[in-house]
């Protein structure tokens, strides 16, 4: 009697446990490979944006401006990631990919997709409303192996130059994050090239829409750690104080990290983004 009461608690404290464990969520704009860059270009960082990863223990890593030699470069530096998506002017390999690296031994693909941040969104390269250049979106549907859980994971990186086109697009994700994983929790991660007080984020963060969305640095259990801006423009601190890369969150969970990674190799930075670091579990 005493052995099975025993067993009975180790089973419900090993539940309890197993529920409690974080997944870790980086979203991260590794700059593309240009020659441009100098001492700073992919060849010299590409060992130290996956140090980043590996350190932080991600079990998923949203990147955005890779191309597909970086993302070559990351899966080998990588083994045991995986990655979703595809390069933005074809669906295939071509152009920046918004991708999805996610850990193997902890997460179970169920479902993935990428389409385009336009009024086609399923047409390959196509551009939407005043952007300068084709935007995507990538998602994928996950088990987590541990919890049992299923959650989608959305990634994108908005518009640099057209506000209509990042209003729209603001917009656009509220509906599809709404219509693809319907009452599914899901995180959201990507370079959204503007900052909390302008307008994509004033649309995805608004309070009375009920499809917006929470940014787990407002909800962290323990206090924002690191920089808040997270773009530094290969300078030797952040632009300013405002980010333009968020982890946001649609559904129930608890964020118990979120932090900003700003580590330099000599004065030199893994990318001229931050990445972006949270402990999430979901609920």
């Amino acid at each position: 009697m005493r052995k099975l009461l025993l067993l009975c608690i180790l089973f419900f404290m090993n539940g309890v446990l197993m529920a409690q464990t974080p997944l870790h969520v980086m979203t991260f704009n590794i700059r593309m490979n240009t020659p441009h860059d100098s001492l700073n270009a992919w060849p010299h960082r590409k060992d130290k944006v996956a140090s980043q990863v590996l350190f932080h223990e991600a079990h998923l890593l949203g990147v955005q401006e890779a191309l597909y030699e970086q993302m070559t470069d990351l899966k080998e530096r990588l083994p045991q990631y995986k990655y979703i998506g595809g390069g933005r002017d074809d669906g295939k390999n071509a152009g920046e990919f918004s991708a999805i690296f996610y850990d193997t031994t902890r997460l179970q693909l169920l479902d993935s997709k990428t389409f385009w941040l336009s009024e086609t969104p399923d047409v390959p390269g196509s551009k939407g409303w005043d952007a300068a250049i084709t935007r995507v979106v990538t998602y994928g549907k996950f088990k987590d192996r541990k919890t049992k859980k299923i959650f989608f994971h959305f990634n994108t990186h908005f518009d640099h130059i057209g506000k209509i086109a990042r209003r729209e697009s603001a917009k656009f994700l509220l509906q599809q994050v709404h219509t693809i994983a319907g009452k599914i929790p899901a995180i959201i991660t990507g370079d959204f090239n503007a900052t909390p007080d302008d307008e994509p984020i004033q649309v995805v963060m608004n309070a009375n829409d009920p499809l917006h969305f929470t940014d787990s640095k407002a909800i962290s259990q323990m206090p924002h750690y690191g920089p808040t801006g997270t773009f530094n423009a290969w300078h030797f601190a952040e632009r300013d104080d405002r980010p333009i890369d968020y982890i946001f969150l649609k559904g129930k969970f608890k964020v118990k990290k979120h932090a900003t990674i700003s580590e330099t190799w000599k004065g030199r930075y893994a990318s001229d983004h931050f990445s972006l670091y949270s402990e999430i579990e979901v609920l």
